[in-house]
């Protein structure tokens, strides 16, 4: 087989993919204990190799062009999986070790994710977690994320969504609430109470409330004058000081039912839930860190 790449041109690779994630020419060269000159001519080397500008350069910093972020996103998994074989045939990885990024929303970070996290890391303590606690949409390719959880299944044909589960959503309110301005007994009701409400961070839109009658699932736009938007847990608050009534997953609310602190509402229109998905890019060969972190949180939530 023809070789196609060298040890200058493989080494300018791994200075790009550093110059990347570091946004930094001087930053990659203290880390790789080169010059930052020597990054700067690996990355002319390379653009002059492609006939494509990869970064954009300013006095005060540089980003990855278009192009740059398509390179370094099949570079940084290639010189993964080259990695990968390596401690795979000489045994030096018997354990997954290294770092792993986890990006996922609030409520099921809290409820879900983070709860499970001392466990993996007791039976993997090479493995580093670094998990990002928003609602706000990751890219992969351009943050460094190895994973995310989601509410949603992706348009992006790039990621693989695998479903952890269908969470289910429970109607609440507080006892003082319910002292206060009644028990609604039929989904008509709740055109009378306070109905706190959320806007979908993706959107800006109010989400409608999901509930079974009559064997099918109905939509209900509820009002009130109560709203939050960016993290769901604000709406939980809220009703457990005795605002109003709000929709919301039940693992989230599971010990306030036990306690008295919440109670549920129109249990016969219950058992509607949203679905949340895994996501990770496509690789022919993922980390063994990963494998064992997606297998073992399918295992866990699945």
């Amino acid at each position: 087989m023809k070789r196609q790449f060298d040890d200058v041109l493989l080494g300018s690779i791994e200075l790009f993919c550093l110059a990347a994630e570091l946004s930094s020419f001087t930053a990659a060269a203290t880390a790789a204990g080169v010059t930052p000159a020597a990054v700067s001519r690996s990355v002319s080397r390379l653009e002059e190799r492609l006939g494509a500008r990869l970064f954009v350069r300013t006095t005060r910093q540089i980003r990855l062009t278009d192009g740059g972020r398509v390179y370094f996103e099949q570079c940084r998994q290639a010189l993964a999986q080259l990695g990968e074989a390596e401690r795979q045939i000489s045994g030096a990885q018997v354990q997954p070790s290294g770092p792993l990024r986890i990006s996922a929303p609030t409520p099921y970070a809290h409820h879900r994710l983070l709860p499970l996290l001392g466990a993996f890391r007791r039976s993997y303590p090479a493995v580093t977690i670094d998990v990002h606690v928003s609602n706000r949409n990751i890219d992969f390719a351009d943050e460094g994320y190895d994973l995310a959880i989601r509410g949603r299944a992706p348009a992006d044909s790039s990621l693989i969504a695998r479903k952890l589960e269908d969470a289910e959503l429970v109607l609440v309110a507080a006892p003082s609430y319910l002292r206060r301005a009644g028990t609604p007994a039929t989904l008509a009701d709740l055109a009378r109470h306070e109905c706190i409400q959320f806007d979908l961070p993706s959107t800006g839109k109010r989400i409608p409330w999901p509930f079974l009658q009559d064997g099918a699932v109905v939509e209900l736009a509820t009002e009130g004058g109560l709203c939050c938007s960016e993290d769901v847990l604000g709406i939980v608050t809220l009703a457990r000081s005795g605002a109003g009534v709000v929709q919301t997953y039940r693992f989230i609310v599971e010990p306030d039912l036990a306690s008295g602190a919440l109670v549920e509402l129109l249990p016969q229109h219950g058992g509607t839930a949203r679905p949340f998905f895994l996501l990770y890019p496509h690789a022919r060969h993922l980390s063994l860190r990963v494998r064992t972190f997606v297998d073992f949180l399918v295992s866990k939530l699945s």
